[in-house]
Protein backbone atom coordinates (compact mmCIF):
# COMPACT_ATOMS: atom_id res chain seq x y z
CA UNK A 1 0.00 0.00 0.00
CA UNK A 2 1.47 3.25 -1.21
CA UNK A 3 1.60 5.71 0.89
CA UNK A 4 0.10 9.66 1.10
CA UNK A 5 1.88 11.98 -1.47
CA UNK A 6 4.11 14.17 0.06
CA UNK A 7 3.08 17.15 -1.35
CA UNK A 8 -0.86 16.45 -0.28
CA UNK A 9 0.42 15.67 3.17
CA UNK A 10 2.56 19.37 3.28
CA UNK A 11 -0.55 20.87 1.77
CA UNK A 12 -2.94 19.93 4.64
CA UNK A 13 -0.55 20.65 7.20
CA UNK A 14 -0.26 24.16 5.87
CA UNK A 15 -4.41 23.47 5.95
CA UNK A 16 -4.73 23.00 9.57
CA UNK A 17 -2.01 25.31 10.48
CA UNK A 18 -3.32 28.36 8.68
CA UNK A 19 -7.05 27.78 9.11
CA UNK A 20 -7.31 27.50 5.33
CA UNK A 21 -9.30 24.71 3.19
CA UNK A 22 -7.04 22.36 1.01
CA UNK A 23 -9.24 23.43 -2.27
CA UNK A 24 -8.68 26.81 -1.84
CA UNK A 25 -4.54 26.13 -1.42
CA UNK A 26 -4.58 23.84 -4.43
CA UNK A 27 -6.22 27.14 -5.98
CA UNK A 28 -3.44 29.14 -5.23
CA UNK A 29 -1.40 26.50 -6.44
CA UNK A 30 -2.54 26.48 -10.08
CA UNK A 31 -2.87 30.35 -10.30
CA UNK A 32 0.52 30.01 -9.32
CA UNK A 33 1.47 27.57 -11.70
CA UNK A 34 -0.19 29.50 -14.60
CA UNK A 35 1.29 33.02 -13.95
CA UNK A 36 4.49 31.12 -14.33
CA UNK A 37 3.96 29.07 -17.37
CA UNK A 38 2.40 32.73 -18.29
CA UNK A 39 5.50 34.55 -18.19
CA UNK A 40 8.20 32.26 -19.46
CA UNK A 41 6.77 29.80 -22.52
CA UNK A 42 3.07 31.84 -22.80
CA UNK A 43 2.19 33.37 -26.18
CA UNK A 44 0.28 36.44 -26.60
CA UNK A 45 -3.47 35.21 -26.98
CA UNK A 46 -2.91 32.53 -24.58
CA UNK A 47 -5.42 32.31 -21.66
CA UNK A 48 -3.53 29.83 -19.39
CA UNK A 49 -5.12 28.03 -17.10
CA UNK A 50 -3.38 24.83 -15.12
CA UNK A 51 -4.72 21.92 -13.59
CA UNK A 52 -2.89 20.78 -10.32
CA UNK A 53 -3.01 16.99 -9.43
CA UNK A 54 -2.44 16.81 -5.75
CA UNK A 55 -2.36 13.36 -5.50
CA UNK A 56 0.49 12.67 -8.40
CA UNK A 57 1.56 16.23 -8.15
CA UNK A 58 1.53 16.62 -11.96
CA UNK A 59 0.53 19.92 -14.17
CA UNK A 60 -1.54 19.94 -17.01
CA UNK A 61 -1.20 23.08 -18.78
CA UNK A 62 -4.43 24.56 -21.24
CA UNK A 63 -5.88 27.14 -23.34
CA UNK A 64 -9.02 28.09 -22.71
CA UNK A 65 -11.44 29.97 -24.96
CA UNK A 66 -14.85 30.11 -25.21
CA UNK A 67 -16.39 29.97 -29.05
CA UNK A 68 -18.09 32.84 -30.96
CA UNK A 69 -19.52 33.40 -34.26
CA UNK A 70 -17.34 34.15 -37.38
CA UNK A 71 -19.87 37.41 -37.87
CA UNK A 72 -18.69 38.37 -34.32
CA UNK A 73 -15.09 37.94 -34.90
CA UNK A 74 -14.95 39.60 -38.37
CA UNK A 75 -17.04 42.51 -36.93
CA UNK A 76 -15.37 43.27 -34.64
CA UNK A 77 -12.11 43.02 -36.53
CA UNK A 78 -13.87 45.47 -39.15
CA UNK A 79 -14.23 47.73 -36.20
CA UNK A 80 -11.07 48.14 -35.71
CA UNK A 81 -9.46 48.31 -38.69
CA UNK A 82 -11.72 51.78 -39.32
CA UNK A 83 -10.74 52.60 -35.88
CA UNK A 84 -14.16 52.68 -34.37
CA UNK A 85 -14.59 51.64 -30.45
CA UNK A 86 -15.72 47.91 -30.37
CA UNK A 87 -18.98 48.26 -29.15
CA UNK A 88 -20.55 45.47 -26.67
CA UNK A 89 -22.06 42.43 -28.39
CA UNK A 90 -23.85 39.48 -27.40
CA UNK A 91 -21.91 36.51 -28.64
CA UNK A 92 -22.97 33.44 -26.32
CA UNK A 93 -26.23 32.83 -29.27
CA UNK A 94 -29.66 34.40 -28.95
CA UNK A 95 -30.56 32.28 -25.45
CA UNK A 96 -27.69 34.29 -23.30
CA UNK A 97 -28.02 37.93 -22.27
CA UNK A 98 -24.34 38.24 -21.19
CA UNK A 99 -22.79 40.82 -23.15
CA UNK A 100 -18.88 41.15 -23.59
CA UNK A 101 -16.33 42.46 -25.91
CA UNK A 102 -14.38 40.28 -28.13
CA UNK A 103 -10.78 39.44 -26.95
CA UNK A 104 -8.43 37.50 -29.05
CA UNK A 105 -7.10 35.69 -26.03
CA UNK A 106 -10.74 34.67 -24.24
CA UNK A 107 -12.58 33.44 -27.55
CA UNK A 108 -12.28 31.33 -30.46
CA UNK A 109 -14.39 31.57 -34.02
CA UNK A 110 -16.91 28.56 -34.34
CA UNK A 111 -14.26 27.45 -37.57
CA UNK A 112 -11.54 27.26 -35.71
CA UNK A 113 -13.02 25.53 -32.63
CA UNK A 114 -14.12 22.74 -35.30
CA UNK A 115 -10.48 21.84 -36.23
CA UNK A 116 -10.24 21.02 -32.67
CA UNK A 117 -13.72 19.96 -31.33
CA UNK A 118 -15.94 19.02 -34.51
CA UNK A 119 -19.10 19.47 -32.67
CA UNK A 120 -18.28 22.45 -31.15
CA UNK A 121 -21.17 25.46 -30.58
CA UNK A 122 -21.38 28.85 -29.67
CA UNK A 123 -20.61 29.45 -26.25
CA UNK A 124 -18.87 26.29 -25.66
CA UNK A 125 -15.68 26.44 -23.61
CA UNK A 126 -12.41 24.97 -25.85
CA UNK A 127 -9.43 23.57 -24.14
CA UNK A 128 -6.45 23.07 -25.66
CA UNK A 129 -4.06 21.08 -23.79
CA UNK A 130 -0.40 22.87 -24.60
CA UNK A 131 3.28 20.70 -23.87
CA UNK A 132 5.41 21.19 -20.54
CA UNK A 133 9.11 22.01 -21.41
CA UNK A 134 11.38 20.62 -19.10
CA UNK A 135 12.64 23.34 -17.93
CA UNK A 136 9.68 24.43 -16.30
CA UNK A 137 9.26 22.57 -13.35
CA UNK A 138 12.59 25.01 -12.14
CA UNK A 139 11.04 28.23 -13.10
CA UNK A 140 7.67 27.54 -12.04
CA UNK A 141 8.56 26.77 -8.74
CA UNK A 142 10.78 29.58 -8.01
CA UNK A 143 7.72 31.63 -9.51
CA UNK A 144 5.10 29.99 -7.43
CA UNK A 145 6.72 29.51 -4.39
CA UNK A 146 6.28 33.29 -4.19
CA UNK A 147 3.10 33.62 -5.57
CA UNK A 148 1.82 30.85 -3.14
CA UNK A 149 3.16 32.29 0.04
CA UNK A 150 1.31 35.49 -0.71
CA UNK A 151 -2.03 33.75 -1.55
CA UNK A 152 -1.77 32.12 1.65
CA UNK A 153 -0.77 35.34 3.69
CA UNK A 154 -3.95 37.05 2.06
CA UNK A 155 -6.16 34.61 3.00
CA UNK A 156 -4.70 33.97 6.36
CA UNK A 157 -5.55 37.64 7.07
CA UNK A 158 -8.76 37.16 5.72
CA UNK A 159 -9.87 34.39 8.38
CA UNK A 160 -7.87 36.53 11.01
CA UNK A 161 -9.86 39.30 9.92
CA UNK A 162 -13.14 37.21 10.12
CA UNK A 163 -12.28 35.85 12.97
CA UNK A 164 -11.53 39.04 15.28
CA UNK A 165 -14.57 41.36 13.59
CA UNK A 166 -16.98 39.80 15.67
CA UNK A 167 -14.98 40.09 18.96
CA UNK A 168 -14.45 43.82 18.53
CA UNK A 169 -15.48 46.10 21.97
CA UNK A 170 -14.89 42.96 23.99
CA UNK A 171 -12.52 41.83 26.50
CA UNK A 172 -9.84 38.91 24.95
CA UNK A 173 -6.59 37.44 26.68
CA UNK A 174 -3.57 38.41 24.69
CA UNK A 175 0.06 37.61 25.30
CA UNK A 176 2.88 40.23 25.33
CA UNK A 177 5.17 39.79 21.85
CA UNK A 178 7.05 42.48 21.83
CA UNK A 179 7.70 46.28 21.47
CA UNK A 180 7.79 48.19 18.40
CA UNK A 181 8.41 51.44 19.49
CA UNK A 182 6.01 53.27 22.10
CA UNK A 183 3.39 50.34 21.25
CA UNK A 184 3.21 46.64 22.22
CA UNK A 185 2.49 44.03 20.04
CA UNK A 186 0.36 41.21 21.60
CA UNK A 187 -0.26 37.91 20.27
CA UNK A 188 -4.27 36.83 19.95
CA UNK A 189 -4.05 33.12 19.17
CA UNK A 190 -4.31 33.43 15.35
CA UNK A 191 -3.25 37.05 14.85
CA UNK A 192 -1.73 39.78 16.46
CA UNK A 193 -2.83 42.94 17.77
CA UNK A 194 -1.04 46.34 18.64
CA UNK A 195 -1.76 48.21 22.09
CA UNK A 196 -0.92 51.50 21.44
CA UNK A 197 0.70 54.48 23.89
CA UNK A 198 -2.16 56.22 24.51
CA UNK A 199 -4.16 52.82 24.96
CA UNK A 200 -2.17 51.48 27.71
CA UNK A 201 -1.73 52.16 31.35
CA UNK A 202 0.50 54.61 32.97
CA UNK A 203 3.67 53.00 34.26
CA UNK A 204 2.31 49.37 33.93
CA UNK A 205 5.01 47.16 32.51
CA UNK A 206 4.77 44.67 29.59
CA UNK A 207 7.45 41.97 29.28
CA UNK A 208 7.40 39.43 26.86
CA UNK A 209 5.14 36.60 27.57
CA UNK A 210 2.93 38.17 30.05
CA UNK A 211 -0.85 36.99 29.60
CA UNK A 212 -3.01 40.23 29.68
CA UNK A 213 -7.07 40.93 29.24
CA UNK A 214 -7.29 43.96 27.23
CA UNK A 215 -10.14 45.78 24.75
CA UNK A 216 -10.25 45.12 21.41
CA UNK A 217 -10.79 48.35 20.12
CA UNK A 218 -11.20 48.29 16.49
CA UNK A 219 -10.61 45.50 13.59
CA UNK A 220 -10.28 47.09 10.42
CA UNK A 221 -8.80 45.27 6.88
CA UNK A 222 -5.52 47.42 5.35
CA UNK A 223 -4.00 46.86 2.40
CA UNK A 224 -0.83 45.13 5.20
CA UNK A 225 -3.47 42.69 6.64
CA UNK A 226 -5.81 43.22 9.82
CA UNK A 227 -5.28 45.90 12.34
CA UNK A 228 -6.30 45.28 15.85
CA UNK A 229 -6.01 48.12 18.11
CA UNK A 230 -5.91 46.93 21.96
CA UNK A 231 -6.36 49.04 25.04
CA UNK A 232 -5.65 48.62 28.40
CA UNK A 233 -7.29 51.52 29.65
CA UNK A 234 -10.58 51.52 28.53
CA UNK A 235 -13.50 52.12 31.01
CA UNK A 236 -15.06 48.63 29.39
CA UNK A 237 -12.16 46.55 30.30
CA UNK A 238 -13.46 47.17 34.15
CA UNK A 239 -16.66 46.18 33.45
CA UNK A 240 -16.00 43.17 31.06
CA UNK A 241 -13.09 42.21 33.81
CA UNK A 242 -16.12 42.64 36.64
CA UNK A 243 -18.37 40.70 34.60
CA UNK A 244 -16.20 37.83 34.52
CA UNK A 245 -15.48 37.43 37.95
CA UNK A 246 -18.57 38.09 39.72
CA UNK A 247 -21.31 35.48 38.72
CA UNK A 248 -24.06 37.86 39.86
CA UNK A 249 -23.26 40.70 37.66
CA UNK A 250 -22.77 37.65 34.55
CA UNK A 251 -26.54 36.25 34.92
CA UNK A 252 -28.07 39.50 36.08
CA UNK A 253 -28.79 40.00 39.41
CA UNK A 254 -25.81 42.82 39.97
CA UNK A 255 -26.27 45.56 37.02
CA UNK A 256 -22.87 48.03 36.44
CA UNK A 257 -24.68 51.54 35.92
CA UNK A 258 -21.45 53.59 35.80
CA UNK A 259 -17.51 53.61 35.40
CA UNK A 260 -15.27 56.95 36.45
CA UNK A 261 -11.41 55.51 35.75
CA UNK A 262 -8.20 57.10 35.79
CA UNK A 263 -6.42 53.47 34.17
CA UNK A 264 -3.74 52.53 36.33
CA UNK A 265 -4.69 54.42 39.38
CA UNK A 266 -8.42 54.40 40.24
CA UNK A 267 -11.64 53.48 39.27
CA UNK A 268 -15.41 53.84 41.03
CA UNK A 269 -17.90 51.76 40.06
CA UNK A 270 -21.33 51.93 40.97
CA UNK A 271 -23.56 49.10 41.10
CA UNK A 272 -27.20 47.83 41.69
CA UNK A 273 -29.00 45.07 42.90
CA UNK A 274 -31.36 43.91 40.84
CA UNK A 275 -32.96 41.79 43.39
CA UNK A 276 -33.42 43.30 46.88
CA UNK A 277 -32.18 40.09 48.52
CA UNK A 278 -28.70 40.61 47.02
CA UNK A 279 -26.07 43.22 48.50
CA UNK A 280 -24.41 44.57 45.48
CA UNK A 281 -21.00 45.65 47.57
CA UNK A 282 -20.71 42.45 49.50
CA UNK A 283 -20.94 40.33 46.12
CA UNK A 284 -18.67 42.68 44.26
CA UNK A 285 -16.20 42.57 47.24
CA UNK A 286 -16.41 38.85 47.84
CA UNK A 287 -15.38 37.09 51.00
CA UNK A 288 -12.40 38.58 52.54
CA UNK A 289 -12.22 40.72 49.66
CA UNK A 290 -11.02 37.57 47.31
CA UNK A 291 -13.20 39.15 44.66
CA UNK A 292 -12.48 42.31 44.01
CA UNK A 293 -8.59 41.45 44.91
CA UNK A 294 -8.58 39.30 41.71
CA UNK A 295 -10.16 42.58 39.59
CA UNK A 296 -7.40 44.56 41.46
CA UNK A 297 -4.56 42.30 39.98
CA UNK A 298 -5.88 41.65 36.27
CA UNK A 299 -5.42 45.67 36.47
CA UNK A 300 -2.17 45.57 37.51
CA UNK A 301 -2.83 47.04 41.06
CA UNK A 302 -5.54 49.76 40.70
CA UNK A 303 -7.69 51.38 43.18
CA UNK A 304 -11.21 50.34 42.62
CA UNK A 305 -13.69 52.06 44.91
CA UNK A 306 -17.35 50.14 44.69
CA UNK A 307 -20.23 52.36 44.88
CA UNK A 308 -23.93 51.65 45.27
CA UNK A 309 -25.84 52.91 42.46
CA UNK A 310 -29.07 55.28 43.89
CA UNK A 311 -31.65 57.58 42.03
CA UNK A 312 -31.71 60.02 44.57
CA UNK A 313 -28.95 62.04 43.91
CA UNK A 314 -28.20 63.16 46.93
CA UNK A 315 -27.29 59.94 47.65
CA UNK A 316 -25.51 58.51 44.45
CA UNK A 317 -23.10 61.73 45.15
CA UNK A 318 -22.64 61.13 48.97
CA UNK A 319 -22.12 57.49 48.08
CA UNK A 320 -19.70 58.17 45.29
CA UNK A 321 -17.48 60.56 47.26
CA UNK A 322 -16.84 57.22 49.66
CA UNK A 323 -14.54 56.54 51.73
CA UNK A 324 -15.04 60.49 52.63
CA UNK A 325 -18.19 60.66 55.03
CA UNK A 326 -20.25 63.41 54.06
CA UNK A 327 -22.35 65.95 56.74
CA UNK A 328 -24.68 67.39 54.45
CA UNK A 329 -24.70 67.60 50.71
CA UNK A 330 -26.90 70.50 48.77
CA UNK A 331 -27.74 70.62 45.54
CA UNK A 332 -28.80 72.82 42.49
CA UNK A 333 -30.60 71.05 39.67
CA UNK A 334 -30.60 74.52 37.08
CA UNK A 335 -27.02 73.91 37.17
CA UNK A 336 -26.07 70.21 38.08
CA UNK A 337 -23.77 71.32 41.22
CA UNK A 338 -23.50 69.89 44.98
CA UNK A 339 -21.67 71.15 47.72
CA UNK A 340 -21.36 67.93 50.15
CA UNK A 341 -20.00 69.71 53.32
CA UNK A 342 -17.70 67.31 55.42
CA UNK A 343 -15.74 67.13 58.86
CA UNK A 344 -12.40 68.58 58.58
CA UNK A 345 -10.40 65.86 58.97
CA UNK A 346 -12.08 64.01 56.01
CA UNK A 347 -11.17 66.97 53.77
CA UNK A 348 -8.57 65.34 51.99
CA UNK A 349 -10.16 61.74 51.76
CA UNK A 350 -12.94 63.64 49.91
CA UNK A 351 -10.88 65.89 47.35
CA UNK A 352 -8.48 62.85 47.12
CA UNK A 353 -4.66 62.94 45.80
CA UNK A 354 -4.75 65.09 43.21
CA UNK A 355 -8.59 66.09 43.24
CA UNK A 356 -9.19 62.30 42.00
CA UNK A 357 -11.55 61.10 44.63
CA UNK A 358 -13.60 64.46 44.16
CA UNK A 359 -12.23 63.96 40.10
CA UNK A 360 -14.22 60.81 39.82
CA UNK A 361 -17.18 61.38 41.70
CA UNK A 362 -18.03 63.93 39.39
CA UNK A 363 -17.15 61.84 36.46
CA UNK A 364 -19.18 58.94 38.15
CA UNK A 365 -22.73 61.17 38.87
CA UNK A 366 -22.16 63.75 35.85
CA UNK A 367 -22.86 66.03 38.72
CA UNK A 368 -20.11 68.75 39.43
CA UNK A 369 -19.06 68.82 42.85
CA UNK A 370 -18.06 71.30 45.06
CA UNK A 371 -16.77 70.41 49.10
CA UNK A 372 -16.90 72.52 51.77
CA UNK A 373 -15.39 71.75 55.47
CA UNK A 374 -17.85 72.48 58.41
CA UNK A 375 -17.45 76.54 59.61
CA UNK A 376 -14.71 77.06 56.23
CA UNK A 377 -14.87 78.27 52.72
CA UNK A 378 -16.18 76.20 49.36
CA UNK A 379 -13.52 74.35 47.85
CA UNK A 380 -14.53 74.91 44.09
CA UNK A 381 -13.72 72.11 41.89
CA UNK A 382 -11.67 73.24 39.09
CA UNK A 383 -9.41 74.36 42.46
CA UNK A 384 -9.08 70.63 43.37
CA UNK A 385 -8.37 69.38 39.86
CA UNK A 386 -5.32 72.02 40.12
CA UNK A 387 -3.92 70.13 43.28
CA UNK A 388 -0.44 68.71 42.88
CA UNK A 389 -0.74 65.26 42.42
CA UNK A 390 2.43 64.60 44.69
CA UNK A 391 -0.03 65.30 47.66
CA UNK A 392 1.69 62.05 49.68
CA UNK A 393 -0.13 62.31 52.64
CA UNK A 394 -3.36 62.83 51.52
CA UNK A 395 -2.45 59.68 49.21
CA UNK A 396 -1.62 57.17 52.26
CA UNK A 397 -4.79 58.46 53.79
CA UNK A 398 -7.10 57.73 51.06
CA UNK A 399 -5.66 54.31 50.04
CA UNK A 400 -5.80 53.31 53.76
CA UNK A 401 -8.82 54.25 54.28
CA UNK A 402 -10.23 52.72 51.57
CA UNK A 403 -8.24 49.22 52.05
CA UNK A 404 -9.61 49.22 55.77
CA UNK A 405 -13.14 49.62 54.03
CA UNK A 406 -12.41 46.77 52.03
CA UNK A 407 -11.75 45.44 54.99
CA UNK A 408 -14.97 45.86 56.79
CA UNK A 409 -16.60 44.77 53.89
CA UNK A 410 -15.28 41.43 54.34
CA UNK A 411 -15.61 41.18 57.83
CA UNK A 412 -19.36 42.85 57.61
CA UNK A 413 -21.12 43.51 54.79
CA UNK A 414 -24.33 44.43 56.35
CA UNK A 415 -22.93 47.44 57.63
CA UNK A 416 -20.93 48.61 54.51
CA UNK A 417 -23.72 47.81 52.25
CA UNK A 418 -24.53 51.35 51.28
CA UNK A 419 -21.16 53.55 52.13
CA UNK A 420 -21.49 57.10 52.70
CA UNK A 421 -25.45 56.95 52.81
CA UNK A 422 -26.99 58.77 56.29
CA UNK A 423 -29.83 57.03 58.29
CA UNK A 424 -33.18 57.50 57.85
CA UNK A 425 -34.07 59.94 60.53
CA UNK A 426 -30.93 61.94 58.72
CA UNK A 427 -32.05 62.16 55.43
CA UNK A 428 -33.95 65.24 55.99
CA UNK A 429 -30.13 66.88 57.49
CA UNK A 430 -28.51 65.31 54.32
CA UNK A 431 -30.62 66.86 51.54
CA UNK A 432 -29.80 70.09 53.42
CA UNK A 433 -32.98 71.10 54.29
Amino acid sequence: MSGESPIKAAVQQIAEEKGLTVESIVGTIEAALAAAYRKDFGEKNQNIKVEFDLETALTHVFDVKVVVSDEFIAEAEARAAAGEEEPEVVVMGDESDAEVRYNPKLHISVTAAHSIKPNAVVGEEIRTELSVPGEYGRMAAQTAKQVIIQKIREAEHTNVFEAFRDRERQVVTATVQRRDGRSVIMELGRGTGVLPYEEQIPRERYNPGDRLRVYVVSVSQTPRGPQIVLSRSHPEVVRQVFSMEIPEIANGLIVIKGIAREAGSRSKVAVQAVDSNVDPIGSCVGQRGTRVQTIISELGGEKIDIIEFSDDPIRFISNALSPAKVLTLETDDETHTAVATVEEDQLSLAIGKGGQNVRLAAKLTSWRIDIRPVGGDIQPFEAMEEIPADEEEAAVVSDSVTEAAVEEVTIAPTEAAAPAVAPAEEEEELRGE
